[in-house]
Formats: structure tokens, sequence, C-alpha cells
């Protein structure tokens, strides 16, 4: 199943741009696809790759950063 994943990413440091820049290289360099917004991207893919991806990506960033997430998750709205 093929499902979009809206996420807006807000790392509470004073980079922040270069830690969502980074972020966002890190889940592209995966098997889906990403598009990247102004306010937040869409991962698009299978099912399980992409919440493999979000959760990998995800946990090693909360890790390095404190952090702020908004997902919103679709197997209905294409992209």
């Amino acid at each position: 199943m093929i499902i979009s994943v809206e996420i807006s990413y807000y790392p509470l440091s004073e980079a922040y741009a270069k830690v969502v820049d980074d972020f966002i290289g890190e889940v592209a360099k995966r098997n889906v696809t990403v598009e990247s917004g102004k306010m937040s991207s869409v991962i698009t893919g299978e099912y399980r790759e992409v919440m493999h991806v979000l959760t990998e990506t995800i946990g090693e960033f909360m890790q390095k950063y404190p952090s702020v997430f908004t997902i919103k998750i679709s197997n209905y709205c294409p992209v």
C-alpha cells in the first residue's frame, strides 16, 4: 500500500535550517519520494518503507536535538 506523510520538523536549535536540511537529506537517501515545501515536506512510498525511514530518522534526530515533529499520514490522498 502506498502512503503519503506530510511532516513538519521544528528542531529547537539556533541552526534549525541546517538541521531541517540534514533531516530531509537523510530521508531522501532512502527508497521513498520526498517533496519539500516551505512549511512541510511530503514523503511518499510503500507503507513499511516510509514507516521504517521515519522511525529510524526521527529517532536519530531526536537523540541529537530537542525536536518537535508534526505528522499526518494518509493512504488516500494522492501526491
